[in-house]
């Protein structure tokens, strides 16, 4: 007889469902989120257990991780494609974790793709990368805003990020509150700057090796971190069936619904992977101003 398996993952606790191969209920229950509980109760059902499905969630890591280690066959649930039936009236963990295995039954479930555990950390470092950019622009602006408020001149991002030399202390140095509200700002972009460029070395010479990384830094547009960006966020391209498939990936489709040239509404925009559609986006202004060709 075969089972399948869904597990509903929460930040503290999972809950666990197992149905058979006629949709009947055969295991349910909550259970903390240590991968010994969870595999314990999984290996009574090994034998005839065809898969389990745990959703895409934030923390979805160490949960397949463990449960690949131990043998199990894992699908990973994409949870935007998931669809549930409008009319009911009650939904919960056991129901969501039931609904996981019947989609997995009914060979309907939307499957998201499973990062490799080894490329999966480098992935997520250059991703911590692009936090800290963030982190620094949005104090970039801010110190800005502050030059500009009280002397009346914008200065530039360069002059503000150079570590050589402090440019903004004499403009704010006639008083002390905005001396220090100066001061903090530009040694915390200072800082930022430093870290986003130790990790920057770091995976570069991890990685620049490889031959995908060598060949996307030949499209005009595509610099080193762009390259990595696309390289680590596509991860190996043979997944994608079809070219338009990993354009929408990239968010580079269309969204927009119309009917009889009559624009009726628009689809999730969203869905997709947000680094590599700014990856082709800067790309592509990057090659439209500095590449004559």
């Amino acid at each position: 007889m075969k089972l399948y398996s869904g597990i509903d993952l929460h930040s503290t606790n999972s809950y666990l469902a197992i149905i058979d191969e006629s949709g009947k209920r055969i295991f349910k229950e909550k259970l903390p989120n240590e991968i010994a509980t969870i595999t314990e109760k999984l290996s009574l059902y090994s034998g005839t257990l065809e898969g389990v499905v745990v959703e895409s969630t934030y923390n979805w890591y160490w949960l397949v991780d463990g449960l690949m280690a131990e043998g199990f066959t894992v699908h990973l649930a994409n949870p935007s494609a998931i669809q549930k039936y409008s009319g009911l009236k009650h939904v919960d963990d056991k129901h969501d974790a039931f609904w996981l295995a019947e989609m997995l039954r009914l060979n309907i479930l939307p499957e998201g793709y499973i990062y490799p555990k080894e490329e999966r950390p480098i992935r997520d470092l250059l991703r911590k990368r692009s936090h800290l950019v963030n982190l620094r622009s949005s104090l970039l602006i801010s110190l800005q805003n502050i030059i500009t408020r009280n002397c009346g001149a914008k200065m530039k991002t360069n002059d503000i990020r150079r570590l050589r030399e402090n440019r903004v202390q004499p403009l704010l140095a006639g008083n002390e509150d905005l001396a220090l509200a100066g001061q903090v700002s530009k040694d915390s972009i200072d800082f930022l700057t430093r870290q986003i460029r130790t990790i920057e070395t770091f995976i570069e010479k991890k990685l620049e090796l490889r031959d995908a990384y060598q060949n996307l830094v030949t499209i005009p547009g595509i610099g080193k971190i762009l390259g990595l960006t696309i390289m680590l966020e596509t991860g190996p391209v043979e997944r994608f069936e079809k070219v338009g498939n990993y354009a929408s990936y990239c968010r580079a489709v269309s969204s927009q619904w119309t009917s009889n040239g009559k624009t009726k509404g628009k689809g999730n925009k969203k869905n997709g992977n947000k680094y590599l559609c700014w990856a082709f986006s800067e790309a592509a202004e990057f090659a439209r101003r500095f590449d004559k060709a």
